[in-house]
């Protein structure tokens, strides 16, 4: 068994998919009104779906997780931040070396944590 997918609950799908259309710079495979989708070339799909979906249930709230994308190299971390501070993207921690190396973390619409790091070597 592999994952191949994180879902996010987002209070608009039409703001979150517009935000990561802009970041990821792909169109999403799937777009409903309450649900979106994009997929990655290694088959893991990033999907959007509506707290306001008549099926929709969940017992918690907050943002206490995050998603990563693991750049080959530093300089890759550098011109990201760069890209995504000049897109307007909230950055909730600036650039800065953790443990595993460079990394920031930048929030979407809905304070989902989006995390860019260098694989720990």
């Amino acid at each position: 068994m592999i994952p191949n997918l994180l879902l996010l609950y987002v209070k608009n799908p039409e703001t979150s998919a517009d935000f990561y259309r802009q970041l990821l710079g792909r169109e999403p495979v799937a777009a409903h009104p309450t649900y979106v989708a994009f997929e990655f070339e290694n088959g893991f799909n990033l999907s959007l779906w509506s707290e306001q979906a008549r099926n929709f249930v969940s017992g918690g709230e907050g943002h206490r997780s995050e998603f990563a994308f693991m750049v080959p190299d530093d300089d890759q971390v550098k011109a990201l931040y760069d890209q995504w501070q000049t897109a307007g993207v909230v950055i909730e921690q600036p650039l800065h070396d953790a443990v595993f190396g460079l990394t920031f973390v930048a929030l979407d619409p809905d304070g989902h944590r989006i995390r860019v790091c260098t694989p720990d070597e």
